[in-house]
């Protein structure tokens, strides 16, 4: 048999076990590796990395299309320098994922335009590209689905917001929530705690959520599940929205 018709009858098979990228590939790599003085086994491993490669990249794009997040940033687009009062060596030590395995969460506190939402995002990335399922949710997003799910009967347990690995709920004070709200909300804290990670964004500090979820009891149950194994960061700056908008000096704001 000819090497032209062994070659098709190569790309015929690839294509039947679903292997595109190396039937894309195949001859480039082969000649490449014929060029090379390549082993039989360096030309295979070649065509191997191409192909788990390929499908890593589209595993990621996909869940990323998926996950709900708002954009896609990370951790090295976001301006420290900007931020000078914030601890770089805590946040960046947030990235090696180990808040994710031990079934941790992360606060990030601040006012409105420092980056909170930044560093959720830039951490959810780097949850994807580890492999995790992530999940991007506001509060008022969240506060319907969960009413949503409660009225038609359904537990969620199988939904995105309870299943995911890493879970961002942005957005958390912006907005009052009623008495059945704030029970819906302990049940999704109370669900994923020590199951799972979540991800926490707010302008308001602790001692301001009994004003906003209104019922302190559960305000105090839910807080202690969700601080329990818990990293907490306060960013105490300027909003990057309006950088140039403002005076030299700036106006500083903290957690109200």
């Amino acid at each position: 048999m000819s090497d032209v018709l062994i070659l098709d009858r190569i790309q015929t098979s690839l294509m039947r076990l679903r292997l595109p990228r190396m039937g894309e590939i195949l001859e480039s790599v082969m000649q490449a590796a014929q060029a090379g003085g390549k082993s039989y086994l360096s030309f295979l491993d070649d065509l191997l990395e191409e192909e788990v490669s390929r499908r890593e990249q589209s595993r990621v794009e996909t869940s990323l299309k998926i996950s709900g997040l708002p954009f896609i940033k990370s951790i090295d687009e976001f301006d420290f320098a900007f931020q000078p009062k914030l601890d770089r060596q805590q946040v960046m030590s947030l990235f090696d994922l180990t808040f994710i395995g031990q079934k941790g969460n992360v606060v990030f506190l601040g006012p409105p335009g420092v980056g909170k939402t930044h560093l959720a995002v830039s951490l959810a990335l780097k949850a994807c590209q580890a492999g995790m399922s992530i999940y991007f949710t506001t509060m008022e997003a969240l506060i319907g689905k969960l009413k949503k799910d409660h009225y038609a009967e359904r537990k969620g347990r199988g939904r995105s917001y309870n299943k995911s690995a890493l879970v961002i709920v942005d957005e958390v004070g912006y907005t009052p929530i009623d008495r059945e709200e704030c029970n819906l909300f302990f049940r999704f804290i109370a669900n994923r705690y020590e199951k799972a990670s979540t991800i926490i964004t707010s302008n308001k500090a602790f001692s301001d959520w009994t004003e906003l979820f209104h019922d302190p009891v559960i305000v105090t149950a839910f807080l202690d599940r969700l601080l329990h194994h818990s990293v907490v960061v306060n960013i105490k700056g300027n909003s990057y929205r309006l950088r140039g908008k403002v005076g030299k000096e700036g106006v500083e704001m903290s957690p109200s």
